[in-house]
């Protein structure tokens, strides 16, 4: 079964919810490694988001991403806004009106190589790479194995959330968390944490498809 516009929005309703729920369990670990308010600004975000597109009528899966994009880019601040900005962009350039298992997985591929690319960041960095980065593999390879939509994603989200977990023993060497050097490690990475929920509300959305 393809995925479509009702799959993007009902994806972005629960990213939102997902940001307001999780909004101090990010920030508290940003405190630890960052700015401490990394959970703030995805809250703010992801609202200005619904704002944004409750306000004008979206046609389609590529304009939709398009307008959480700059609406992300404009409201996030530190360096989630860009990257995840980016991620979004990239999204609405692969996204077509009807999405198959093959498209889903070159989509999150899209997003993961827009997030390395702005960010110039690989994995083992301690960044949100460590979890998209598996995410995309993930993705890629149960497509070519025949899963349908839901499990493209499914597999994605988790391995996501295994990549994000992985970041808790890393010594970050991208972004602020790498002026901690040694200490950076025994902590997870903020942005690694919340993608692997955005990725996880998306699941949660094809499920329901």
């Amino acid at each position: 079964m393809a995925l479509n516009q009702e799959w993007v929005l009902r994806w972005t309703e629960l990213a939102t919810r997902a940001a307001q729920t999780h909004r101090e369990e990010l920030t508290a670990l940003d405190r630890a490694i960052g700015d401490a308010d990394h959970g703030e600004n995805l809250d703010r975000g992801f609202t200005a988001v619904s704002e944004a597109l409750s306000q004008t009528p979206q046609e389609d899966p590529a304009q939709t991403f398009r307008t959480i994009a700059m609406t992300l880019m404009s409201k996030v601040g530190g360096a989630a806004g860009p990257l995840l900005g980016t991620a979004y962009l990239r999204l609405s350039s692969a996204a077509k009106p009807a999405m198959e298992a093959g498209d889903v997985a070159a989509m999150i591929e899209a997003a993961s190589a827009g997030i390395q690319a702005r960010g110039r960041a690989t994995e083992g960095e301690k960044t949100m790479v460590d979890a998209w980065a598996p995410a995309s593999r993930a993705a890629q390879e149960a497509a070519q194995s025949g899963a349908d939509c839901v499990g493209v994603i499914q597999a994605a989200a988790s391995a996501a959330a295994n990549g994000a977990q992985n970041t808790l023993d890393m010594v970050a060497t991208k972004g602020r968390a790498s002026y901690l050097g040694e200490r950076s490690a025994g902590h997870l990475d903020p942005g690694a944490v919340s993608s692997s929920y955005l990725l996880d509300a998306a699941l949660k959305a094809a499920d329901k498809a």
